[in-house]
């Protein structure tokens, strides 16, 4: 079975999660992993300009509320996902696969289903029952830059410099002082009128982490701990817990669902149509704005691309 179309509107905001293969802990806080995500992260969204509304770095997925106005939302996952991989496999000594399939990116299309979503981000590591309270978690997370309306500032490993230098040697770390270049992560203001200001988004933050604390509390009587979690092994593979299914979209009200599903099928007919007229060579054939139309190899014969 093949993977669902995707469908990415410049506007929307989306709501992207990714998991480490197998469930594997490959993120697992420390300060070092902190500065590879946080760089990875910051040029990411700076060289594709997108605009990060929330994040959230558990040990074996992540989870982040953006939106890319010029429509390369594609483009930056590809960035992020690839650099996390090799510098983060590179850092936890992992040689194989890093992630466990392709990321999902669900569109988010009201305030109240905007606002849930970033509950859920906030709740990691609290909900599973390793730390009692958000500011605990001792991962990488948009909940401190959230509280104080303050930039951060992380370190980007310049791989390609370092390869191109003839000062570096194959004894040299590949994370040293030498290769890192300083990177600004900022988050965009979340487009909701009732927390334009500083003083209601913190509020907000309060209530939503002591309703997440105290949720957790009736659950788990004991909790790993920070410092259990520092201790695990990157390597070792999180519990398994039963998979859900990933909704189309995310909204509170039902004629927004019903819009999207309709205007998702207009795309997918359309799209399906374009290509089989595209497979039988007609490359005039006019793809939806958002579709990514069938590679086709330089060069390759028109009988090659007919079967």
């Amino acid at each position: 079975m093949g993977w669902p179309l995707r469908m990415f509107v410049p506007e929307e905001i989306y709501f992207v999660t990714v998991r480490c293969f197998q469930r594997r802990l490959l993120m697992r806080p420390s300060s070092e992993t902190m500065e590879v995500l946080g760089g990875v992260l910051a040029r990411a969204a700076r060289l594709n300009g997108i605009e990060l509304f929330v994040f959230a770095f558990a040990s074996n997925h992540l989870h982040l509320l953006v939106r890319a106005p010029f429509g390369n939302l594609p483009r930056f996952m590809q960035h992020l996902l690839t650099n996390v991989s090799k510098k983060l496999g590179s850092l936890v000594r992992w040689r194989g696969r890093f992630w466990e399939r392709r990321y999902s990116a669900e569109p988010v299309l009201d305030e109240v289903a905007l606002l849930e979503r970033v509950r859920y981000a906030l709740a990691h590591g609290v909900k599973e029952g390793l730390v009692r309270r958000c500011n605990e978690w001792p991962g990488l997370s948009s909940l401190s830059m959230m509280w104080n309306g303050k930039p951060r500032v992380f370190r980007w490993f310049n791989w390609t410099r370092r390869s191109k230098s003839r000062a570096a040697s194959h004894e040299t770390s590949r994370f040293t002082e030498a290769w890192a270049e300083r990177e600004t992560l900022e988050l965009t203001p979340l487009p909701v009128e009732t927390l334009r200001t500083r003083g209601a988004l913190r509020r907000f933050v309060r209530n939503a982490t002591r309703e997440i604390e105290a949720q957790a509390s009736r659950v788990f009587a004991r909790v790993l701990g920070r410092d259990g979690v520092l201790r695990q092994h990157p390597w070792r593979r999180a519990r398994w817990r039963e998979q859900t299914t990933r909704p189309r979209c995310h909204t509170t009200l039902a004629e927004l669902r019903i819009e999207y599903l309709e205007r998702y099928r207009a795309f997918a007919a359309a799209f399906f149509e374009a290509s089989r007229r595209w497979k039988r060579l007609e490359f005039s054939a006019s793809f939806p704005d958002q579709a990514f139309r069938p590679f086709v190899w330089p060069g390759a014969p028109l009988e090659e691309l007919a079967v």
